[in-house]
Parts: structure tokens; C-alpha cells; sequence
């Protein structure tokens, strides 16, 4: 290959690189666009007018003088040291808050103490800490669940929440849904806290509810749960938009498929917020289905409940009154066996053995209804004998409703039903006692509590669990009976807590009756056991357990040959 042969020859010619164009070019006149956003915040308090003697003047090698510094404004804490305004709780964002915008929106905002005081906002009463901190959490979040034990002001802590976000203009239309005999409560609650805040409750004929679902400018709506169902096409109308609903006592929709439950989910709104002191009454189920509102999708389908606790840790807040409310007087609880009354026993264990006989005589068709109504007898006997009135539970009400009179206190008497309520009555009737129970109509509900609280003459008040265990405020009552169990702790717990909650100013003693030897004594000792392990299952901050009574443990109840065969 001769062309591998040849020398090479190098040759080098100039290029114009970097001195003649299109190598440089000038980037001529430059046009800086700069575009604003206007962001609205909640104003700080209004500070003291500055004045020669309010300002601090330091001498050269000295301190401020005390009383050279401003005070701070009404409802903001003060170092001791110094006087100064001390900042103490800040709205803060939900760990899912990505966008600087939103971000800023909150984190660049004055302390609650400083927007909640004075200048700014009136209130009847100081809100305590725990209650500021309920705050922080709601305001910045879409999808919140406030958890709060039943008694500490979880309406109070919604109510200055909204009132913040009407003033900081973050709303323009509210929905709060809550159970009927509550619209009265939120009603003066919203009078007291939120002065300023519009409201109407929704109802009247069919018409009038059209046009406030339709056209109402009014910022807060109230509605109840039945009318809600009732007017489900017309609240969840396109054209009918909420920036924000609120469910009271959420636990009314822990059912998937119930019309309370159709009737929230339905609802046009950007942002979803809950409140429920019994979140999970029976079954991990019920926390799901009050998410379906709070947050649809959240949940899968077919979660493993042990996930539950971090898929919705930043949407859930719980305090009880051991933690936030040591102020609170103690709550003394005893349990009361008694003995049932001669003919009570005659009576108790015939029934027993009957209805234990024909249970089993049912087979493989038994079913939990039967084992209910065996057990809903008994307890009725354990009561009053059907046959005599006998009753030991009532010689000890008598005995002891003796001596919360001439105390001078005030009591509240709990029972399942309403025929024992009645009968409770006629026994105490020198104690001038009013009922409170579902056949009381509802447009009296309110009349007879005022009636209760506000005349000295009526010294207790009788009342089912199904109509007082929620949403009522008792704590001028410092004693609690409950006459006859109910299946679930926590409707229990609820009941207490009527008379236990914020302004109770003594300690709160609670009877609870147990009829010795009965099915009374054998469900008191499953849902205690029960009680313990919710307990610790809270301490650990796992997701709640089931505090109910489940199949197994109901046919535990008795000694039963057959059991109902189930399907692989």
C-alpha cells in the first residue's frame, strides 16, 4: 500500500472564531418581566399606638426598664423575664402540603394567641392550649378527623376555626351536619364563639329548603342528618358547592351503605372535616367509612387494619382528659353488684333455663337474634320482676338518690329503655324528676333541659342512652347512675361524659348497677376486658380495636350444645 508511504504535510489556516458574528452575538436591551401575587393573611393584633413613653430605650451599659415595654396584647402570654409577647401556637401544615404557596400561607401567619386577641376577636372565655393546638391542626387541613374524648369542646375548637378562615376570607360557604337534637347546641355555641359569623339552619317545607339549598348567600349552613337524606338531590346538586362540611358526631355514618352515609359523600366540597369522640364504636369498619367522607380513596378497600394507623396519622387528632385536661376533677366509678330480689331469682332462672332449652332445640338454625332476645329478657328481669315490680336496683337508687339530695346535687339516670325510665320515675316522684328519652317530642327536648338545669326542685333527670348519650352539656350533674348496661363501652363512656366534661366543677361519681349471678355480671366482665385492651391499644397509639361484642363472645354468653355451622 504505497499511499501509507507518503509524509505527512501539517497545514494551519486562521478561522474567525469568537471575533466576527454569527460567533458573538449581543444579547441587546434586556426586558425584565416581574409578575405578583397577592396573598391574603390573617391581620396580627392590633399592637398598642407607639408613643415616647412606650418605647424601649436602652442606656448605654443598662437593660430596658420594665416598664418601658409595650404589653402585650390581651390573650398573648408575656415572658416573665422580659414582658414581652410570647408566641406559643402556630398553625402548622400537614406533612402532605407540598406547593410554597400553601406552605407559606400558614407557616408566615401570627400565633392563634395573637389572632384570638384583643382587637381582633371577642370571647366569651379563654380557650385553653390543647384547644388552640385543635386549631392549628383543622385550619390548614382538607381532610381532617378531630378525635377528641368526649367533654372537651371539640365544637368550640371547629366553631374558632371557621370564624379564623371567614376573617382571613379562606371560605365563603359552609355546610355542618349534624344529628337533630344538636342543632339547638350549635346553634347557642355559634352565638357565643362566633358573634360574627352568619348562620341559618335548614328546614321548613320542602320549598323553603330549596332556596336556602339553591341561592342562600348565608356563609354557615346547619342542617340535620334526616333532612340531609331527605335532600340529597338538592345538596349535592352541581350547582350547590361547599368550601367546606363538617359532620358532628361522625360516627352516624360508620355504616358504608346507610343514607346518611350516601347522603355526605355525595356532597360538592374541597375540603372534608369530621368529629367524633368514638370514631370506632364496634369494628375497625366504622373508622374506614367515616374516611370515605373525610378523604374517599384514602382507605383501600381490602386494607390490613394494622395500616390503618399510618395511612391516616397526619388526618386524625386525639386527646383525652388524662392528657390535656388535668384541671378536670376526677371521675370516681364503681361498680354496684347486687343481689336480685327473691322473686327476681325465681323469675331470672326460670327464664334461663327455658331460654337456654329452646336454643338449643334450634339447632344448626340458631342465629345471634336468638341469643339477643334471650339475653333482652333477662335483662329486663334483672331490672324489675315482670311479675311483682321487685326490683333490688331500685332500693339502692332510692337509698342513694336520698343522699344527692340533701347534698344538694343533681343526677342523671341512664337506662336502655324507656319502661324503666317511666317506672324509675313514679318511684322518685319526690324528687320531681323529668324524662328524657325518644318518646319525648323533639320541640320539647330543649325545654325539659332547660326545666332540669335551671329549677331547683328537679333533682335528677331520667334519660335512654340512644337520646342522651351525645351532644349534651350536664355538668351541673355530679352524679351518674346507669341503671342497666349497654352493649358497648364507649355509648357508655359517652353517657358519662354528660356530666364529666370542660366546667364541671366537682368530682363526678358514677354508679354502675350489675346484677349479681346474671348475664349482666358475664357481659360486664367480656366488655371490661375489653375496655383494658382499647385502653392499651391507645397508650401504643395502634388503631382502636373492636369494642363491641362480636358473634363468638355472644353465644359465649351461655352453655350452649350447637352452635351455628359456618362456611369455609
Amino acid at each position: 500500500m504505497p499511499g501509507w508511504d507518503r509524509p505527512l504535510a501539517p497545514t494551519a489556516r486562521p478561522l474567525p472564531v469568537l471575533t466576527s458574528r454569527p460567533w458573538v452575538r449581543a444579547l441587546g436591551p434586556l426586558q425584565m418581566t416581574v409578575q405578583t401575587q397577592g396573598w391574603r393573611f390573617p391581620l396580627p393584633a392590633d399592637l398598642p399606638p407607639s408613643s415616647k413613653q412606650s418605647e424601649a430605650t436602652v442606656p448605654a451599659g443598662g437593660s430596658a426598664r420594665k416598664e418601658d415595654i409595650p404589653e402585650p396584647p390581651e390573650g398573648m402570654p408575656a415572658d416573665e423575664s422580659t414582658g414581652r409577647a410570647v408566641s406559643i401556637t402556630r398553625v402548622r401544615p400537614p406533612g402532605t402540603m407540598l406547593g410554597l404557596k400553601d406552605r407559606l400561607l400558614y407557616l408566615l401567619q401570627p400565633p392563634l394567641e395573637g389572632m384570638l386577641g384583643k382587637g381582633r376577636m371577642t370571647l366569651p372565655f379563654q380557650p385553653y392550649p390543647y384547644q388552640l393546638q385543635g386549631v392549628a391542626f383543622l385550619m390548614p387541613r382538607s381532610h381532617a378527623l378531630i378525635a377528641d374524648e368526649m367533654g372537651l369542646g371539640k365544637t368550640v375548637q371547629v366553631i374558632l376555626s371557621l370564624r379564623l378562615m371567614f376573617t382571613s376570607g379562606m371560605f365563603k360557604r359552609v355546610l355542618i351536619v349534624c344529628p337533630k337534637p344538636l342543632v339547638i347546641n350549635w346553634s347557642r355555641e355559634l352565638r357565643m364563639w362566633a358573634p360574627d359569623l352568619p348562620f341559618e339552619v335548614i328546614g321548613g317545607d320542602t320549598e323553603t329548603r330549596a332556596a336556602m339549598w339553591k341561592v342562600s348567600n348565608c356563609p354557615v349552613q346547619l342542617v340535620n342528618y334526616e333532612i340531609l337524606t331527605r335532600d340529597t338531590d338538592m345538596a349535592s346538586a352541581d350547582s350547590c358547592q361547599f368550601d367546606l362540611v363538617v359532620l358532628d358526631e361522625a360516627q352516624r355514618i360508620k355504616t358504608n351503605e346507610s343514607k346518611a352515609n350516601r347522603a355526605v359523600r355525595a356532597l360538592k366540597r374541597e375540603r372534608s372535616w369530621a368529629m367524633s369522640g368514638t370514631p370506632i364504636e364496634n369494628r375497625t369498619e366504622d373508622l374506614v367509612n367515616i374516611f370515605s367522607f373525610v378523604e374517599p380513596g384514602l382507605i383501600p378497600a381490602e386494607a390490613d387494619p394494622r395500616l390503618l394507623q399510618d395511612l391516616v396519622r397526619d388526618r386524625i387528632i386525639r386527646r383525652t382528659k388524662e392528657q390535656v385536661a388535668s384541671h378536670m376533677p376526677p371521675r370516681v366509678i364503681r361498680d354496684i353488684p347486687l343481689e336480685l330480689s327473691t322473686e327476681q331469682r325465681t323469675t331470672y332462672d326460670m327464664a334461663e333455663k327455658d331460654g337456654v332449652v329452646h336454643l338449643n332445640e334450634l339447632g344448626d338454625t340458631i342465629t345471634v337474634q336468638h341469643v339477643f332476645e334471650l339475653v333482652m329478657r333477662l335483662k329486663q328481669v334483672c331490672n324489675f320482676d315482670p311479675r311483682t315490680g321487685a326490683s333490688s336496683k331500685m332500693e339502692m337508687l332510692l337509698s342513694e338518690m336520698d343522699e344527692v339530695v340533701s347534698s344538694g346535687n343533681k343526677a342523671i339516670i341512664f337506662s336502655q329503655w324507656v319502661e324503666p325510665l317511666e317506672r324509675i320515675a313514679q318511684a322518685l316522684a319526690e324528687h320531681n324528676p323529668v324524662l328524657y328519652h325518644g318518646k319525648v317530642p323533639q320541640k320539647d327536648r330543649q325545654t325539659v333541659l332547660d326545666r332540669f338545669r335551671d329549677r331547683s326542685e328537679h333533682r335528677v333527670i331520667l334519660m335512654s342512652y340512644g337520646c342522651g348519650s351525645v351532644g349534651l352539656n350536664l355538668q351541673f350533674c355530679n352524679y351518674v347512675f346507669l341503671f342497666d348496661r349497654w352493649w358497648n363501652p364507649a355509648i357508655e363512656d359517652q353517657a358519662i361524659n354528660r356530666a364529666h366534661r370542660l366546667g364541671q366543677k366537682a368530682p363526678v361519681f358514677v354508679s354502675r348497677y350489675i346484677s349479681a349471678g346474671t348475664i349482666e355480671e358475664r357481659i360486664a366482665a367480656v366488655l371490661d376486658k375489653k375496655r383494658a385492651l382499647f385502653n392499651e391499644m391507645i397508650a401504643m397509639n395502634g388503631p382502636p380495636i373492636n369494642m363491641g361484642m362480636n358473634e363468638d363472645e355472644i353465644f359465649g354468653l351461655f352453655d350452649l350444645a350447637v352452635r351455628p355451622k359456618r362456611a369455609a
